[in-house]
């Protein structure tokens, strides 16, 4: 198998509908040790049964806004299993009212909760999970293709997904030093608990079935299997790059 033995430990499992819960579930099947973070009380009660469902060694709570939850999170991760290989960043959060009518309309406050919650808590952890993570490990974080062309009513999450895109570039070069890889998915549209929030979602969806390659949209098990590649040896000379996983609607121009 290939992560057999290896610890993995994922923030961002919503619900079973959730691309980390894809990442999860494949990984799993191929042997690795899995630990899910939660925000709070309310996401922990949906996830508890997934922890079960999948075997998961423990969850841990943490608020990637807080500092010293992030820190406390390493300590308790460190406590359990003592060094980690696999960090899955499913992390992103917007205002609802950011996310439709016009992007120049974004609040100050919108604008900065996006680029926190979304793209510097892949730095925070980062820095705090460094000096646990094996020589050899892997770090990978969800994207969007609305990073770099402009996709109606993403919005302030567009900017925040290529802010996290660039922090993944730059974050390569600081990790390899220590032999660590970082990449980011780049998810094509699925239904989960966070597209939820995004005007004229189900347009979004139809046009990948009708102009992609492919001529379907992609799933979270899709997502899974590419991050599989990510996290095992076989992505063992790969870092910093941005994987796409949209039937290549990615590639397509007029």
């Amino acid at each position: 198998m290939l992560l057999q033995g290896k610890k993995a430990l994922i923030f961002g499992i919503a619900n079973e509908r959730s691309i980390a819960y894809g990442i999860a579930s494949q990984m799993k099947q191929q042997g690795a040790r899995l630990a899910f973070s939660y925000a709070g009380e309310a996401i922990k009660k949906r996830i508890d049964p997934i922890g079960e469902e999948l075997g998961a060694d423990f969850l841990v709570q943490c608020d990637v806004t807080s500092d010293e939850d992030v820190t406390r999170c390493a300590d308790t991760v460190r406590d359990h299993w003592g060094d980690i290989d696999i960090l899955v960043h499913s992390v992103a959060f917007a205002n609802r009212d950011d996310l439709k009518g016009r992007f120049i309309d974004t609040s100050r406050d919108g604008f900065l909760l996006a680029q926190n919650i979304s793209a510097y808590s892949l730095v925070s952890l980062c820095k705090a999970f460094e000096p646990m993570m094996n020589q050899g490990g892997s770090v990978m974080a969800m994207t969007y293709y609305g990073s770099e062309k402009v996709i109606t009513n993403y919005n302030v999450m567009g900017v925040a997904k290529a802010t996290l895109e660039a922090c993944v570039r730059y974050l390569a070069a600081d990790l390899g030093e220590k032999g660590i890889r970082i990449n980011a998915l780049s998810a094509g549209p699925i239904k989960t608990l966070a597209s939820s929030g995004i005007s004229g979602f189900k347009t979004i969806l139809h046009t990948i079935e009708e102009r992609a390659p492919l001529h379907r949209n992609v799933t979270q098990n899709d997502v899974g299997k590419a991050a599989l590649y990510l996290a095992s040896d076989l992505s063992s000379g790969t870092t910093g790059e941005i994987i796409y996983v949209d039937s290549g609607y990615n590639i397509m121009g007029i």
